[in-house]
C-alpha cells in the first residue's frame, strides 16, 4: 500500500509541528527520501486533507509522483496543517503514528 514507513511519516509530523526550528532538518529529511517514499508520503497527506479517499491510494500516489513539478519538500512544507493532513490520512488507511511519535519524542 504505503512505499512509506509509518515511523517515517511520524519523523515527518513531528518536526512539522516544529517547522520554525526544524524546517532545515524536515527539508533534509524528505529530500533523503527515494521518490516512491515522497510519493506515497504527499499521497498520506492529500488523503488526510479530503483531495482522494483512503481506498486510491494508489492513484494518489501515481499522480503525486506524474504530478511532482516541484521538490517534495518545498511542496510539503509549504502545505498548511502538514502534521494534521498526515496524521489523519494515516488514520482514514487505518494506520497510527502516535507509538512512533511517543517512541521519537522519548529519544527512541
Amino acid at each position: 500500500m504505503l512505499d512509506i514507513t509509518v515511523h517515517k511519516i511520524a519523523q515527518v509530523v513531528l518536526m512539522a509541528r516544529e517547522l520554525d526550528r526544524a524546517e532545515g532538518e524536515l527539508r533534509a529529511f524528505i529530500d533523503r527520501m527515494t521518490e516512491e517514499e515522497q510519493a506515497s508520503l504527499v499521497a498520506v497527506m492529500w488523503i488526510g486533507r479530503g483531495s482522494f479517499e483512503p481506498e486510491e491510494i494508489e492513484e494518489a500516489k501515481r499522480t503525486a509522483y506524474e504530478e511532482a513539478t516541484t521538490p517534495c519538500a518545498d511542496y510539503l512544507i509549504g502545505t498548511p496543517h502538514l502534521s494534521d493532513h498526515l496524521e489523519n490520512g494515516l488514520d482514514a488507511l487505518g494506520l497510527s503514528a502516535a507509538d512512533d511519535e511517543d517512541e521519537l519524542i522519548r529519544g527512541g
